[in-house]
């Protein structure tokens, strides 16, 4: 995505559209939990009109997705190959994120599955949220028929047929092969096809900045039918997702450490001391762009040279999301487990392959904008409808904390590795 199209969907307008969603969701619930008492025929007008805003909102929403996913990847893949041929230092770079994005993924999977086990939604509280998104959409993805068939279905016969039907990996894994091959054409021809993915990408995210525009009218509407079916439980529901989505957030930022300690072999002390302030930025700004200047400090203050931390860090703040792949999958599998599904072996391994590839080169977006292009394809390879996270969207600001505090630091412990590694061959430092 260009600079300038991720300056239009960042704008200030950007806390408006949380905060009005937030509260948006909130007068919702409440109206929709009241209403159903106090005037039953009203009310049931008013669900019926709701629902068919949200309906439409939510079509908004999911139009984009599926162009929008072989857009992002394409041209992610395509600057990610492209950084990691700049130099030894690049590709130690790419390699480390590669590594740890696959690895968060399936940490993202397994966490949510253990802690909705020890920490399950009640099932009253689940029933109610169900019921209420039922009709906004009328149905999940089709289930993935079995894990034989699963892996026959991972190469598509027709990549349009996938596309109209919403087979979300065989996309993926076509537009990972279309990526890589660019790099065996001339040079012209990769930047003219990247350059129309590029654009292609820029409008499909102008056209989810209009949506989110909309986002509080949706939100209200959703949350409405929401609070009218599950009552005030459907605050407890919330408050469930965030806290379970946000341990997971904070366990991959602890990862940071042992990765800093082993492979970067910073001490410990110097290592927690030098990523508080990245972390004091990132929690007042949610930007890992923002917290840049405090990560290239305290990379300095570790002693991390130059000319690592001058290539390292801007890669990882363009490419790198290490919690990103945890907190996606986890909110796919914390959709499903809210509705009672149960996935397939095959659909697991699908959304968890999806979240990891999809993080491979991401490019910075908006955190609103991410939750909706990242979690969408994720939550279709698992077979879970994606109209809950018209709902969550709203609450994501207090998620996008911990994301945000992770991010920045892995970002300075990748650094650190990544200097480890060059220093035991100094040679090929200058050539970098």
């Amino acid at each position: 995505m260009t600079k300038a199209a991720a300056t239009r969907a960042s704008k200030g307008s950007r806390g408006l559209r949380v905060y009005g969603a937030l509260i948006a969701l909130v007068i919702g619930l409440t109206l929709g939990a009241m209403l159903g008492d106090v005037a039953p025929g009203v009310h049931e007008t008013l669900v019926r009109i709701a629902t068919f805003v949200g309906g439409l909102w939510l079509n908004a929403l999911k139009m984009t997705v599926i162009p929008l996913v072989v857009a992002l990847l394409i041209v992610g893949i395509a600057r990610g190959r492209e950084a990691a041929s700049a130099g030894r230092i690049a590709g130690r770079s790419v390699l480390w994120i590669v590594i740890i994005c696959t690895a968060s993924a399936a940490f993202g999977a397994l966490m949510i599955r253990f802690l909705t086990s020890v920490f399950p939604l009640p099932r009253g509280t689940a029933e109610g949220l169900e019921s209420a998104l039922t009709a906004a959409e009328q149905k999940a993805s089709a289930p993935l028929p079995g894990i034989g068939e699963f892996f026959k279905g991972i190469v598509p016969d027709n990549v349009f047929a996938a596309a109209v039907n919403g087979d979300v990996l065989p996309l993926v894994v076509f537009s990972v092969l279309f990526a890589l091959a660019l790099a065996q054409i001339s040079a012209e021809g990769r930047r003219s096809v990247v350059g129309l993915f590029e654009a292609i990408a820029d409008a499909l995210l102008v056209i989810i900045g209009w949506v989110l525009w909309l986002a509080p009218l949706g939100v209200f509407a959703l949350a409405y039918t929401v609070g009218s079916a599950a009552g005030a439980a459907a605050f407890a529901g919330l408050g469930h997702y965030i806290v379970l989505i946000s341990i997971v957030g904070i366990l991959v930022t602890l990862t940071a450490y042992p990765l800093a300690i082993l492979a970067g072999r910073m001490p410990p002390g110097l290592f927690g001391r030098a990523t508080l302030g990245p972390q004091a930025v990132a929690i007042s700004t949610r930007s890992s762009l923002a917290s840049l200047p405090a990560m290239l400090s305290a990379c300095r203050e570790m002693g991390v040279r130059e000319q690592v931390a001058d290539v390292t860090l801007p890669i990882s703040v363009a490419l790198f999301r290490a919690t990103g792949p945890a907190m996606n999958v986890a909110v796919a599998f914390y959709v499903a487990h809210w509705l009672g599904l149960q996935p397939t072996l095959g659909q697991m391994i699908a959304a968890t392959a999806v979240g990891a590839v999809m993080s491979y080169g991401a490019v910075s977006l908006p955190g609103e904008v991410s939750f909706i292009s990242s979690i969408a394809p994720i939550a279709l390879a698992l077979g879970a409808p994606i109209a809950p996270l018209a709902l969550l969207v709203a609450v994501e600001m207090i998620p996008d904390i911990f994301r945000t505090v992770g991010n920045v630091t892995m970002d300075v412990a990748v650094t650190a590795a990544v200097d480890r590694n060059i220093r035991e061959i100094p040679e090929n430092l200058n050539a970098s």
